[in-house]
């Protein structure tokens, strides 16, 4: 995949030379709230780049890695479509740099990767999360109840956002 340049940030495929800046993100208390971590911490995220079926990359931003972004195809031609999920360094929170990021990789899965239609899920608790995504142009479709399990152990609600290709914003 090609180096991708939003107003902001840069997207590359992540190596295993961002395994342990991605580790030190995840740890952070802000991330890991949202990103559950086990005890190898550094060996789930190089699994995470190895994974055949969704593609990983570092998010840059004036020369530093702040963090990731994914994407996942489902190429069954009835339903295809692109999801996604980003986690970005605490310390960058609040300055737009997500929403370049979504932005970013949204425009290339719409143009170059053809796809129609796009899929994000955060914690429905996850207000400032969702309000990035918004502005991306997802918007809500519906709450997950009880979508996946927290650091607590119990379930919490997800929040199904979609974007249709024509509805990105750039």
């Amino acid at each position: 995949m090609t180096v991708l340049h939003g107003a902001h940030v840069t997207l590359r495929p992540a190596t295993d030379d961002d395994v342990p800046a991605l580790a030190a993100i995840r740890r952070t208390p802000e991330v890991q709230s949202w990103w559950r971590a086990g005890e190898d911490l550094d060996a789930e995220v190089s699994q995470e780049l190895a994974d055949p079926g969704s593609r990983t990359l570092a998010v840059e931003h004036e020369g530093r890695t702040i963090g990731a972004i994914q994407w996942w195809a489902e190429e069954d031609p009835e339903y295809r479509h692109a999801g996604m999920d980003i986690y970005l360094d605490p310390a960058v929170h609040g300055k737009g740099l997500g929403t370049d990021a979504v932005r970013t990789l949204a425009a290339h899965l719409v143009d170059e990767e053809g796809h129609h239609r796009l899929t994000i899920d955060p914690a429905a608790d996850n207000t400032a999360a969702i309000r990035s995504y918004i502005k991306a142009g997802f918007r809500p479709v519906g709450v997950m109840r009880r979508y996946e399990r927290g650091a607590d152990g119990t379930f919490h609600d997800g929040l199904l956002m979609d974007l249709l290709a024509e509805e990105l914003v750039r």
